[in-house]
């Protein structure tokens, strides 16, 4: 995610030059084969803008729907934020502390897990889907911190904070995040039963584990569900449509001046191109907000935040540090 107060124009026409130079090249073709052969290619430009209305009206349908995704997706993970500090909160001060020592390295083991929990379900949310773009997070370059990470994959980060034992176990299930929440939810079963906690305090703990599987469910319904493909790809195509007649329409307008204002359709032509790809663009990349592109939700930073939190309230210290906002990005 981009957290500078605005893109700097070179970067908005550097994510988009295919379309502007695409636009460009096809108006200079379209305007020296009527300045060569003077075939009428002219159209009335009222038709033309007629669609052009109806593509901007769905344009902004398909952009407002991929933003929903996007905030959907923020929304869940400060859920998912505060969600763990209460339950980080209520494990540290809920269970019977009166065997002192054996009783801290309990506490310290659900909160590890828990932490294990979130940085998993971060990987697995970051695994590619066949409608994601393509591509590939270990060589986003503006964020090499990041790619560094993601290199290491899911093992570096969540194997420190389980035992080899539990590591294993869940690496043979196929939903790992599901399975951690499934062992939290028996950990809190032997508390009751060993008398370390009450029964309304085993009851709110399994809320809690209720809630976070809440989290991780509509985090998975984003990442498999995608904006259906009728939308996106009939967005796509109208756009094609309406700005493969652009160059036509402005012509029939620049014609009915002098000859030198005939080739100011190609400039024109192109401007009105790039600037309706650039909004298909910009909605096509939010549909997906947990694929590490330059404007999804930045959970990585946000999975640091919570690991760093969780560590303070242990006492830790070898604590890592919260990741560096790097080239304008964090992710």
């Amino acid at each position: 995610m981009y957290v500078k107060r605005y893109y700097s124009l070179w970067m908005t026409v550097r994510w988009s030059k295919k379309p502007l130079f695409y636009g460009l090249l096809y108006s200079a073709i379209i305007i020296a084969i009527y300045e060569l052969t003077a075939i009428p290619f002219t159209l009335p430009w009222e038709p033309i803008s007629v669609i052009g209305i109806a593509v901007a009206f769905y344009l902004g349908f398909k952009n407002n729907s991929s933003y929903d995704r996007t905030w959907e997706a923020r929304k869940i993970w400060g859920a998912i934020v505060n969600d763990s500090r209460k339950f980080a909160t209520a494990i540290l001060t809920m269970i019977d502390s009166k065997e002192g020592q054996k009783h801290q390295v309990l506490k310290k083991e659900i909160v590890y897990r828990h932490i294990a929990w979130m940085l998993a379900l971060k990987h697995v949310l970051r695994i590619k889907k066949s409608w994601e773009h393509d591509e590939d997070p270990e060589k986003l370059v503006f964020a090499p911190s990041f790619c560094g990470e993601f290199a290491a994959g899911l093992t570096a980060e969540v194997k420190k904070y389980l035992s080899d034992e539990e590591f294993v176990y869940f690496q043979s299930k196929g939903n790992i995040p599901s399975q951690i929440l499934k062992r939290q939810s028996e950990e809190i079963e032997r508390l009751k039963n060993d008398g370390l906690i009450s029964d309304y305090k085993q009851v709110w703990l399994h809320q809690i584990i209720s809630k976070l599987y809440d989290d991780q469910g509509m985090c998975e319904r984003i990442k498999n569900f995608p904006l259906p493909r009728q939308y996106a790809s009939t967005a796509l195509w109208m756009n094609y449509v309406f700005c493969a007649l652009i160059p036509f329409g402005l012509l029939n307008i620049f014609d009915q001046s002098t000859a030198l204002h005939v080739w100011l359709t190609i400039p024109f032509s192109g401007l009105i191109i790039w600037i309706f790809f650039l909004m298909d663009k910009i909605g096509d990349y939010s549909e997906n907000p947990f694929e590490a592109a330059y404007n999804d939700v930045p959970i990585s930073s946000i999975a640091r935040a919570v690991e760093i939190d969780l560590r303070e309230m242990l006492d830790d210290t070898d604590i890592p540090g919260a990741y560096p906002v790097e080239n304008g990005f964090m992710m």
